[in-house]
Parts: structure tokens; C-alpha cells; sequence
């Protein structure tokens, strides 16, 4: 699992791994990790106000579960050394004549630094996509973006956690995008990168440049810049 920085610095997240989980109270379940936090993390509800006017902000740090019973990823090796790792490139005629459905997969050591357009998962131009969606993956280690939509039109993108991946982390390439259904999406410790384009040395978890897309309930936690870059 992943947990999101609560400080201001960006690379306070952290990985871990759970090795137990205590449901002595079913509300409130104990999780042990096989190692230690390094970082402090902040969760507590501040209250402002008093009587009619008392308002309460829940303040926690985010929380992505990462692991997926099934596994896409680059080599555990050599990836991360040489920022190459495995991608997925979907392209084809336009308009539905592909299908491409993503769901409850892990994908990791993925896409491909100093290569633009490969990315973790890139729909490339294909038009209207009606039947198409990429819904409850994981994507974390990632050397080039997690999920780029070019010339892609009413893909739905739910549910999501994104961790430690450099570059603009979802990207709507040429504001030609439109109806696009980004919902309900965790992103995580966005990395610069020094391998794309020159606004990737100052991400963006979520880089829009059409505003007929839909973006709803997405959560950022922590970035080495920006959270939400509409470069309309």
C-alpha cells in the first residue's frame, strides 16, 4: 500500500507492506507493517466555528491499496535502473473499432523514459472509444506518465491509485480530447522528470488542456509541483 505525504514536502509518501491486520474493533482495524513508517503522518478532523456555525474539516493522509492479483510490469531488474520499462500502446482506425478494458491489474516498472509516447498505458488516437475503460488499477514506479489520452474521446478512467510515476502523471494531450470520465482517481508522489518534455520538469498529477472532460472526486497527494494544470 501506499501513503501520501501530509507534509510539505512532496517525497514523504511511502510504500509499505502489510503484514497483519487486527479487527478486534471492526471500526477501527489495526494494520502492521514489516517495516517501520519513516515519516510522520497527519490524520485528525480539525473543528472551526462554535454552535450553528461549527464546521469540521477531515484532514488524513491519503491511502492506496497498490497490489492486484494480476501483474503487468517491466523487468524488477533493470527497469528502474535504466527508465525502461514495459507499456501498453493502443491505436487503431478510430470510432470504436477498438476495445480496450483495463480493470483490476497492477502495473509496475512500466512505460519508458526519454521515448515520448510510450507510456505506462497510451490511447493513441483512436477516436470515440465508447466500450473502453481503464477502472480500479494500480500504476506505481513509473519512468513515464501513467495514462495518456491523444486524440481519445469518452474513455472512462475510475478508480484509479497512481504512485511514484514521473511526468504529468494523466494527460490529455492535445486539447482536441472531449467527454472524456475521469472519476474517483488516488495520484500520489508525482514525480519531475527530466526525460519528456519541458513541462515535465514541473508535473502535474492530472495535465488538462480540454475542458469538455469530466473530472470528478480525483484526490492528489503530494507533487513535486502541481496537483491540477489547465493549460487551455
Amino acid at each position: 500500500m501506499a501513503i501520501a505525504s501530509t507534509s510539505y514536502d512532496p517525497r514523504e509518501g511511502e510504500k509499505r507492506t502489510i503484514s497483519a491486520i487486527d479487527r478486534t474493533d471492526p471500526d477501527k482495524p489495526i494494520l502492521t507493517f514489516t517495516d517501520p513508517l519513516t515519516y510522520r503522518h497527519f490524520a485528525a478532523i480539525e473543528e472551526y466555528g462554535e454552535g450553528d456555525s461549527l464546521e469540521s474539516i477531515d484532514m488524513r493522509a491519503e491511502i492506496g491499496l497498490l497490489t492486484r492479483n494480476v501483474v503487468f510490469r517491466g523487468d524488477p531488474e533493470t527497469s528502474l535502473a535504466n527508465e525502461y520499462g514495459a507499456n501498453m500502446f493502443l491505436h487503431s482506425e478510430g470510432d470504436d473499432s477498438l476495445i480496450g478494458r483495463l480493470s483490476y491489474i497492477e502495473m509496475t516498472d512500466v512505460g519508458q523514459g526519454f521515448k515520448i509516447g510510450r507510456y505506462a498505458v497510451h490511447f493513441h488516437q483512436i477516436g470515440a472509444v465508447h466500450r473502453s475503460y481503464v477502472q480500479g488499477c494500480s500504476t506505481h514506479q513509473g519512468f513515464n506518465r501513467a495514462y495518456t489520452l491523444h486524440g481519445t474521446n469518452h474513455m472512462r478512467i475510475m478508480n484509479n491509485v497512481v504512485y511514484s510515476v514521473k511526468g504529468h502523471n494523466i494527460f490529455i494531450e492535445d486539447a482536441v480530447e472531449k467527454k472524456n470520465y475521469l472519476y474517483h482517481n488516488l495520484v500520489m508522489m508525482v514525480k519531475r522528470s527530466w526525460s519528456g518534455l519541458n513541462t515535465d520538469q514541473t508535473p502535474a498529477a492530472f495535465w488538462i488542456t480540454q475542458p469538455d472532460n469530466d473530472f470528478v472526486e480525483n484526490r492528489v497527494g503530494g507533487s513535486d509541483r502541481y496537483a491540477f494544470w489547465y493549460d487551455l
